[in-house]
């Protein structure tokens, strides 16, 4: 088994609780790790036999696109869509990270990370 990262990938999106960061938007940052067999595609040095990482990124942006409340749900859409699309994921971590979150007080970042 191998592991492919997807590291601190940067997205403008409106996801949030309160109505105004659903209008305003914010930076999010996404971090994917998918954890594949590599022995075939070691070996015969082909894309189709690998786990295509520019669309797993394709999905992650696809669902970075559509709004939602908690970071928690975003998380799990993006993992639903990655299993969906994928036969080769033997287990995938996400962690979705809001910068500069609204709480009232200065603070690099807010994450969720989640794991199947």
């Amino acid at each position: 088994m191998g592991e492919i990262h997807l590291e601190d990938m940067e997205f403008y999106a409106f996801h949030g609780h309160f109505k105004e960061e659903q209008i305003v938007g914010n930076r999010f940052l996404v971090n994917l790790t998918l954890y594949t067999n590599m022995e075939r595609p070691g070996k015969s040095d082909n894309l189709k036999d690998a786990l295509n990482y520019q669309e797993a990124y394709e999905i992650v942006k696809q669902e970075m696109e559509k709004k939602s409340q908690l970071l928690e749900h975003i998380a799990r859409r993006i993992l639903d869509a990655l299993y969906e699309h994928f036969d080769g994921i033997d287990q995938a971590t996400i962690k979705v990270s809001k910068m500069n979150p609204p709480m009232g007080g200065k603070m690099d970042r807010v994450s969720v990370t989640m794991r199947r």
